[in-house]
């Protein structure tokens, strides 16, 4: 009786239920049926008004099925769900949708890893399916945040955390193909969501303890991770960058992950390479003000942040640093004086018990000016010289007040900020390569750069050697100049030689007196060593090899002489061993030159007395005093005659062979100009108190000499109080004016008016009287006895036609 009632209802309910029913085998381990589900299927693409209610009626079954923990009914209704969802492409997909992702959120929630993962696995089909109707209201909240706390998963069983983590990446991976492939889905790239996608996908790409489970899984969670966070970034649009990048510098720094630099270098290597390259240059800046953010953190902080932009630019190479190139080396320029600043003081911030250290900041240092250099490299030479000017600008030229990062910094501070840019200089102009070096080395670059080889730090000088040597070098020629030394044939050296071109003689005729002349005051000071002169000389034959024609020959000839009487002098400033390495240099680069020139007879003179210096006086050449013991003399008395190099032979020969001698003839005395003596001071209380005694208000030929003000702090600040006073007295004279033009009467403004333009008339009649003289005289003079003429005005004057254009 109960068998034929039941078969009666079964008979009376709807047909698409029926259909469901049948897909269910009596025992869940035989699996779907697939007759049955093919007439499902059927069904659901003849009547697609039915498939909304095929998905809510399979919904239900699902939730009973879990709750009964009938776990083999779940998973073949979640396969009808996959077979339904692959099938049916038409306008009510919509609804059917709904109820799938009902299931799916169930089967997230549930306890089990087993049913996550079908879930997820399930979700992950769908997200590859192409709807042919967007849906404006669907929300994937819940699946970020579940997915997310899956990439997270503890589970204690290793091999099932791995899983789960991994289908929490895919879930990830799913939302994000689902949700950018239609503007009018939800916003996968808004704040929220990125602030739960990125430190997900961030968690797995570093935990060093994910691997892939054995003979389930093809790659490990981190390889996935990676595989997913390239295809999140590669989807990321101009005006999404900063959201998918913001997520990426709070995990890095709420994690302490800088300080470590290699997963922070790998995460943004990742970036780099995923993104649009046209896009490159909002991660530059991103990084750029995040580098500002941690002004005050600790060096290593800052370190790894710098070692990240530096390896960011080197992949960022072949687009553009984008539309603010000078504010990336603003702010690297501007970390630098911090790093002084707080090098200086030991502390990064003096509210706050954060100490530092001269290592780590130094550290620091040497990670700016890599990445300046890096960056440097990625612009095109235009640029360049742009940010070289730029740089130049930022030092605290000698005889001008430096503005330093801060006042605590004082005099040392600015000594080694001083270092620090020519040495960040030194890295743009590394790989500087300009055909044209008046561009390459305009005249507001390379004044104030000259000034600095005046300074008596010897470091700073050598820096500005090299700066110049890397900017004169356009053909690789430096390291065949490495070692001071005679050469006896330079053809081994192989250089590379073009013709000079008009621009470098240009160039040199602008400027080669004043290089010359800042070459020997280098040598002249006292506190040169090894380092320097080999600088030197390489400069010297830097010049040779690239700029030089036949009139920069002689004046260098000429130097090199020059250079032979500096050491000769009995100079006190100068140390033996000093005077010694100036004969050295002196006699190095006339053995160069004179190969150079290949004039037989000045080779052999300069070959005769470098053979008889071996001899008699070794300690002239380079090979004795260019050495870890150099063999100093105790005096150089018996340095004269043919040890010699002879100003008048070399003229002779040189002239026999059509060189213009006259300059050689010449006696170099560089004279030391007011900018040079500027240079050489130390502090800016002596450049003060130099300025002063320029001034022609203290010459000694006056008469009266009016004491010296004494420029204290109390002098600067009422100066400042004076200008403030100046024009607060200007602003009330305007005030003033423009009120008595607002409310005086018409005849008062007139009569006002009226006695300026007399006041005008009045020095316009005296400028007219100025302009008459007497007529010029045939005789040039008038005669005492005469009378004068009339004298007549110069616009009445007639002149001859031959005098008149």
């Amino acid at each position: 009786m109960y068998a034929g009632v039941c078969g009666c209802c079964g008979a009376l309910r709807p047909r698409y239920k029926r259909l469901v029913d049948n897909i269910f085998p009596e025992d869940p381990e035989d699996g779907l049926v697939k007759v049955n589900m093919e007439k499902l299927t059927f069904y659901a693409l003849s009547a697609p008004e039915k498939l909304d209610r095929i998905g809510a009626y399979l919904s239900e079954r699902l939730s009973r099925d879990v709750a009964r923990h009938r776990y083999g009914y779940v998973c073949i209704a979640m396969e009808a769900l996959d077979q339904l969802l692959m099938a049916c492409h038409c306008q009510s997909i919509n609804l059917f949708v709904e109820s799938f992702l009902t299931m799916v959120r169930k089967l997230l929630e549930a306890d089990k890893p087993n049913l996550q993962i079908l879930g997820t696995n399930s979700f992950v089909k769908f997200a590859n399916i192409e709807e042919d109707t967007p849906s404006y209201h669907r929300s994937y909240d819940f699946f970020v945040s579940r997915f997310s706390e899956m990439c997270h998963s503890s589970y204690e069983d290793p091999d099932v955390r791995t899983k789960i983590r991994m289908a929490g990446i895919r879930g990830l991976q799913g939302v994000v193909r689902k949700t950018v492939r239609d503007e009018l889905q939800a916003n996968i790239w808004e704040r929220q969501h990125m602030d739960k996608i990125v430190p997900s996908l961030l968690f797995n790409l570093q935990d060093p303890t994910d691997s892939g489970s054995p003979g389930c899984e093809k790659e490990s969670p981190a390889e996935l991770t990676e595989r997913c966070f390239r295809e999140l970034l590669g989807r990321a649009a101009y005006g999404n960058i900063k959201n998918a990048i913001k997520p990426v510098l709070m995990h890095l720094d709420n994690h302490s992950l800088w300080e470590g630099k290699s997963f922070a270098v790998r995460c943004f290597k990742i970036i780099m390479y995923s993104i649009q390259s046209q896009h490159s240059h909002l991660v530059i800046q991103q990084l750029l003000g995040h580098l500002d953010a941690n002004s005050k953190s600790s060096a290593t902080v800052r370190a790894g942040i710098v070692e990240v932009l530096s390896e960011a630019a080197v992949i960022e190479a072949s687009g553009s640093v984008g539309p603010t190139v000078l504010e990336v080396f603003n702010t690297l320029l501007k970390q630098l004086r911090l790093s002084v600043d707080y090098e200086l003081t030991g502390s990064c911030d003096p509210y706050s018990n954060n100490m530092t250290t001269t290592d780590q900041e130094r550290q620091l240092q040497e990670a700016v000016i890599k990445t300046i250099g890096s960056f440097a490299n990625t612009l095109p030479i235009y640029q360049r010289a742009e940010v070289m000017l730029f740089i130049m600008g930022k030092i605290p030229v000698p005889g001008i007040y430096p503005a330093l990062g801060s006042p605590i910094a004082g005099f040392e501070g600015s000594r080694m900020i001083q270092v620090m840019l020519l040495k960040s200089l030194l890295q743009v102009t590394e790989r500087y390569e300009s055909s044209n070096m008046l561009a390459a080395l305009p005249s507001s670059f390379l004044e104030p750069l000259l000034s600095f080889t005046l300074m008596e730090d010897p470091e700073i000088r050598l820096l500005v050697l090299s700066i110049l040597i890397s900017l004169i070098d356009r053909h690789q020629n430096t390291h065949k100049f490495t070692f001071l030394s005679i050469l006896s044939d330079i053809s081994v050296l192989k250089l590379k030689v073009d013709k000079c071109s008009r621009q470098d003689n240009l160039f040199m005729k602008k400027h080669g007196q004043r290089l010359y002349r800042h070459i020997f005051l280098t040598c002249s000071e006292e506190n040169s060593g090894r380092s320097h002169y080999q600088a030197l000389y390489t400069l010297l034959a830097l010049l040779s090899v690239e700029l030089a024609n036949e009139e920069v020959v002689v004046d260098l000839i000429r130097l090199a002489l020059a250079l032979q009487d500096l050491a000769l002098a009995n100079d006190e400033r100068l140390s033996l061993y000093n005077r010694c390495a100036v004969h050295a240099l002196s006699a190095a680069y006339l053995s160069l030159i004179s190969q150079l020139t290949t004039v037989p007879a000045f080779c052999q003179h300069i070959q005769e007395v470098i053979e008889l210096r071996q001899k008699e006086v070794p300690y002239l050449l380079p090979e004795d005093i260019f050495i870890e013991n150099p063999r100093v003399p105790e005096s150089l008395e018996r340095v004269e005659g043919e040890v010699l190099f002879q100003q008048f032979q070399i003229a002779e020969v040189l002239g026999g062979s059509g060189y213009n001698i006259d300059i050689l003839n010449t006696p170099f005395t560089p004279q030391i100009t007011d900018e040079d003596r500027l240079s050489k001071r130390k502090s800016i209380g002596d450049t003060i108190s130099l300025q002063m005694d320029m001034d022609p208000r203290y010459s000694p030929e006056r008469e009266q000499k009016s004491p010296a003000e004494q420029i204290t702090f109390e002098t600067l600040k009422n100066a400042i109080v004076d200008s403030v006073n100046g024009e607060e007295q200007e602003r009330e004279k305007r005030r003033l004016v423009v009120e008595r033009f607002q409310t005086a009467p018409f005849e008062e403004i007139a009569a006002h008016c009226g006695a300026k333009s007399s006041l005008l008339q009045s020095k316009l009649d005296q400028i007219f009287e100025l302009t008459i003289r007497p007529p010029p005289s045939p005789s040039g003079s008038a005669s005492q006895g005469q009378t004068p003429t009339r004298s007549v005005p110069v616009y009445e004057m007639k002149f001859p036609d031959l005098c008149v254009y």
